[in-house]
């Protein structure tokens, strides 16, 4: 009769209900995948929530990614200054996570700095706290592995639009999907993160508008 009112995995742990999930348990299941309830509440207990204000850095380029974060509410900016420009990687907004995964995985210095572009709250989890996961969890081996197939999936996505779709596809995609940016971020930080110039990026802008 259980499982006629909680639903329940292979070896008889609940499922949780999406409608009964916080907010921040609906992230977690919605990256990592299925999660049961007890689980979930663990992994839960390991975040904080914290708040940075606008234009103070999450992290930022040299120094070592030590957490995991998802938005509750804000903008974070994820880019990198070269020598000529900065180079916006991408805006996290809502539900989203951010991290440098490559400095939080391998312990190195961060290529990316994190910056808030306005005063932004945040589901956080420490390296450390991270690390636990995995000794009271007993899948999440296999779960971490779906999240990081999911986030080179993202990346060969926005490697393919970059490489087949016009400028003026790109655009189209990104605001079919990030509308409420529009008039919230500096236009030129969402012009370098779709890979376009400034003037390309108002060209298009002002013919949509039309």
């Amino acid at each position: 009769m259980l499982n006629e009112v909680f639903p329940l995995t292979d070896d008889n742990r609940i499922i949780p209900n999406p409608q009964n999930m916080t907010e921040l348990e609906q992230y977690i299941q919605s990256y990592f995948g299925v999660v049961d309830t007890e689980d979930l509440k663990t992994i839960v207990s390991l975040f904080t929530s914290t708040t940075i204000k606008k234009g103070e850095y999450l992290l930022k380029t040299g120094k070592r990614c030590d957490k995991l974060s998802f938005v509750q509410s804000g903008f974070l900016r994820i880019f990198a200054a070269t020598e000529e420009k900065e180079v916006t990687q991408w805006i996290s907004t809502k539900g989203y996570f951010t991290i440098d995964l490559s400095s939080f995985v391998f312990d190195t210095p961060s290529r990316w700095s994190i910056q808030a572009l306005v005063d932004t709250e945040l589901y956080s989890i420490t390296k450390e706290d991270y690390k636990k996961i995995g000794d009271v969890v007993p899948k999440w081996r296999e779960l971490e592995k779906l999240f990081l197939v999911r986030c080179f999936t993202i990346l060969e996505d926005r490697i393919f639009s970059h490489l087949s779709m016009t400028a003026e596809e790109r655009y189209n995609l990104f605001f079919a999907y990030n509308r409420e940016l529009l008039n919230q971020v500096p236009l030129q930080y969402i012009a370098s993160m779709l890979g376009m110039t400034p003037e390309t990026f108002s060209r298009i802008r002002k013919k949509q508008l039309a």
